[in-house]
């Protein structure tokens, strides 16, 4: 069942979320950042909160390669097969950063990461999974606020790549 949404105006959101929002109109963003009266939390909780599909809910995560920050964009219908990616590009083992570390990275706790509006832009990766789905739901600075976006658009704002982040082989 879909939640409750609202678009505030600008000024009522969250700090974290004002940030994201002026750093989305930055690169020509249209989609305006909703505070959903549900948990947003989690991809499944984003999911059922806006009565979406679990794979149209970007999930935020920060990996670290050789001790540097990457940025994970994937589907909420995959988990991130970190050994796997790892070796397609060629990187040292990722590792789940700490939730002290995102923060940092990001200006975001985990389970509200934004694809942007961090103090310094990340590598980013976009899961392909995401070009299924003609609208996806990102979080939008805090785990109550999501705005819309496609895969293409993720690609772009973030200067990211499109590649899958599991073995679909298998």
């Amino acid at each position: 069942m879909q939640s409750e949404t609202s678009v505030p105006p600008e000024e009522m959101l969250p700090e974290r979320s004002k940030e994201v929002a002026r750093a989305l109109r930055s690169v020509g963003v249209p989609g305006e950042i909703r505070e959903m009266s549900g948990s947003t939390r989690t991809a499944a909780d984003a999911a059922a909160t806006l009565g979406c599909e679990i794979g149209a809910i970007v999930a935020s995560l920060v990996f670290l390669s050789a001790d540097q920050p990457v940025l994970v964009l994937a589907s909420g219908r995959h988990r991130v097969d970190t050994r796997w990616l790892a070796e397609q590009l060629g990187w040292a083992p990722l590792e789940q950063a700490k939730p002290e570390r995102v923060r940092r990275v990001t200006g975001q706790a985990i389970g509200g990461v934004a694809p942007l509006g961090h103090p310094e832009p990340l590598p980013t990766l976009v899961d392909g999974a995401l070009a299924d789905y003609p609208r996806v739901w990102a979080a939008g600075g805090t785990p109550r606020t999501v705005f819309p976006t496609t895969h293409d658009e993720l690609v772009r704002v973030t200067g990211g790549r499109s590649l899958p982040v599991v073995d679909e082989r298998e």
